[in-house]
């Protein structure tokens, strides 16, 4: 029988720690490697720096080939920057490496649609280098496009489709509710907004245009936009103080044409105080319509999808590949056994 799947995360942050602790707990995976740039983790027990409450007896690194030629793992997990560009190097270093590599960069989640010249050196490379390469998450990577892959698999005819994801920011953690511009003043948002010193989120467009390609539609065109919420009254999480007329939250979303029609549409909206759900319409033969009241934790929902896609990827022929060309989404109970040959 084969032995446990190793496992280096790299990027040690509030997602990076929970993907490592999980793969500690995951049966059939194990965690032999973290790195991280911070100068106050490195050279720390990463049992210490994820807080498992023992050492582990491996060290945090920042030197990415030291540690994979030292622990030899099978995959790395990516948990660093939301965009291809800046995660570049990084991602040539591993598959140099010739390990396998999920990462939650959301760009990379179908980067031929923001960075095509990137997506096809990475593709080239990870299969000169025999290893592969996903970019995955909750959303972008499941919730508002992979899941309304499979719900329009019982349709004779598909007219368009819809997805919306609504989130209470005062439940999230600091760098999400940072990200989101929380307490500016709505011009000062969209300045930020468009020097890129805020983010909101990151992956409609990736969204958008991977349905499309997995759909075989040939769109003429992809519209993406994101504009803040203002509150009407005062507000508060557990990191900001928000009053009358400051950001509140955020909406945005992408929206596919065909023919001057939109056929794809998925909408984000992330606000304090809001109630939260996942809505997906089927505008086909038949119809369908899908709505999670309550909504899914986007955190452990993306630690779950690394982990249980872990198999997947290991299993997958070599280059940069999407969720679509991966075996169907599951839990999986072992990750050990669920690995061929």
């Amino acid at each position: 029988m084969r032995e446990n799947i190793r496992v280096v995360v790299q990027g040690l942050g509030k997602i990076g720690c929970l993907i490592a602790k999980s793969v500690i707990q995951k049966p059939g995976l194990e965690l032999v490697g973290g790195i991280d740039i911070l100068p106050e983790i490195v050279g720390k027990d990463l049992g210490e720096v994820i807080g498992v409450g023992k050492n582990l007896g491996v060290k945090v690194s920042d030197d990415i080939e030291a540690v994979l030629a030292e622990s030899k793992p099978d995959i790395v997990v990516s948990a660093t920057r939301s965009f291809v560009d800046m995660i570049y190097p990084d991602l040539v270093r591993i598959i140099k490496s010739k390990v396998d590599v999920i990462s939650t960069c959301e760009t990379l989640v179908y980067p031929y649609y923001r960075y095509p010249d990137l997506a096809k050196n990475i593709d080239e490379l990870a299969k000169e280098n025999g290893v592969t390469v996903v970019g995955t998450g909750i959303n972008p990577g499941f919730m508002l496009d992979t899941l309304v892959m499979v719900l329009t698999t019982p349709c004779i005819e598909l007219k368009s489709v819809f997805a919306k994801r609504q989130l209470d920011l005062a439940k999230r953690r600091y760098s999400l509710q940072k990200k989101s511009g929380l307490s500016l003043n709505p011009e000062e948002w969209k300045e930020k907004f468009k020097k890129k010193e805020i983010t909101g989120h990151v992956g409609y467009a990736e969204s958008v245009a991977f349905i499309a390609h997995t759909l075989g539609w040939r769109v003429d065109k992809i519209e993406e936009w994101q504009e803040p919420i203002v509150a009407d009254k005062p507000l508060k999480t557990e990191f900001f103080n928000i009053q009358p007329g400051q950001v509140a939250g955020r909406n945005g979303g992408a929206r596919a044409l065909l023919e001057g029609e939109e056929v794809i549409r998925v909408e984000g909206v992330s606000a304090v105080g809001i109630p939260e759900y996942e809505e997906i319409k089927i505008n086909g033969i038949p119809p369908m319509h899908w709505k999670n009241e309550g909504g899914t934790h986007g955190d452990l929902g993306t630690v779950g999808i690394i982990c249980n896609m872990i198999p997947r990827v290991i299993n997958a022929p070599p280059g940069l590949l999407t969720m679509k060309d991966l075996a169907l989404p599951s839990y999986v109970s072992n990750c050990r056994l669920a690995i061929k040959g």
